[in-house]
């Protein structure tokens, strides 16, 4: 507790890491300000959580630094598939190292709360910034240029993310692409059935594997394009998903069979005509993420630079 006294002035200082919700997230292991994950780790606050996992705002006492832990939630610590999956979530960011990934400092697999130590990334997400701001043309480029750089990195070291969306890129300087759960390795894609990504930002191959049979970096590629959709458009390119458990494969996966909807009129024809082409339904016909980088630089440099205004010094009277 004798450095949480000292440095109390860290709760408020960094921005949340999640999207701004109504009330404050409850903590299933409730932990508070001041309480320890485990020993040298101490929770400041929850910053949100999904089906597996918490993450809290943490001070760790060996890195003398805010970090980010993500802690498996009590109901998921006897869960083996849980711990693998977190060990392998580590294990795959230890073999990434680009500055628009984030990074992981440790993993405990083992102990009460098993959990996962992240950088720390002071920003917003990309998703709060829809929600609540008007994201100019030069941040869409920008931020598009950063992840796919990540992509294409990623699309060397064999890794396809397979959950690129606006929750999961935190706005700093650089962006930064979080939350590899779900990343696999070229061998692991091999002979997936099953539907793996977030419902709305699937590609038509995480959507149906068994129909396309195409996961692979260009995956990342149609992650890249929806997220780019939203800068523009703030809403998806797609109908609504349905939910509901009876609704044909169509109706819970639009991208099936619908083509993505205009963005809006004053986006650069070329810009919408790449991102269209990220939005092929078929892998084959996207640009890589290289590709896609190539594309978006010349449209970043013809953008209007800033400039300051004159700046007159007063004259001594």
């Amino acid at each position: 507790m004798k450095n949480l006294l000292v440095r109390r002035d860290l709760r408020d200082a960094p921005e949340r890491q999640t999207a701004t919700a109504p009330a404050e997230p409850k903590s299933a292991w409730g932990l508070g300000e001041g309480d320890e994950v485990s020993p040298g780790l101490t929770a400041l606050r929850l910053l949100g959580g999904g089906e597996r996992y918490e993450a809290y705002l943490a001070w760790d006492e060996r890195l003398l630094s805010l970090v980010v832990a993500k802690v498996l939630r009590p109901g998921r610590v006897g869960d083996q598939n849980a711990r693998d999956a977190m060990a392998a979530e580590a294990a795959m960011l230890r073999r990434l190292r680009h500055p628009v990934i984030v990074r992981a400092f440790d993993v405990v697999t083992d102990g009460e709360r098993p959990h996962l130590v992240l950088e720390h990334v002071n920003g917003p997400r990309l998703s709060t910034l829809i929600r609540t701001s008007a994201i100019a043309l030069d941040q869409t480029l920008s931020l598009g240029l950063q992840v796919s750089s990540a992509a294409h990195y990623m699309s060397t070291r064999d890794v396809v993310h397979l959950d690129i969306k606006p929750q999961n890129i935190i706005m700093s300087g650089p962006a930064r692409l979080i939350d590899l759960s779900v990343a696999k390795r070229g061998d692991e894609l091999a002979g997936m059935t099953s539907p793996i990504g977030t419902t709305k930002y699937m590609a038509p191959e995480q959507a149906d594997p068994d129909l396309f049979d195409e996961l692979g970096p260009a995956t990342d590629v149609w992650g890249i394009g929806v997220t780019l959709y939203w800068t523009l458009a703030k809403g998806s390119p797609f109908p609504v998903p349905s939910h509901e458990a009876s609704a044909s494969k169509e109706l819970r996966y639009p991208q099936l069979v619908r083509a993505p909807a205009p963005l809006p009129t004053g986006t650069p024809s070329k810009l919408a005509a790449l991102i269209g082409d990220m939005l092929a339904p078929r892998a084959a016909d996207r640009p890589t993420a290289a590709e896609v980088h190539t594309a978006l630089e010349p449209l970043a440099a013809a953008l209007p630079r800033p400039q300051l205004a004159r700046f007159r010094v007063p004259k001594r009277k």
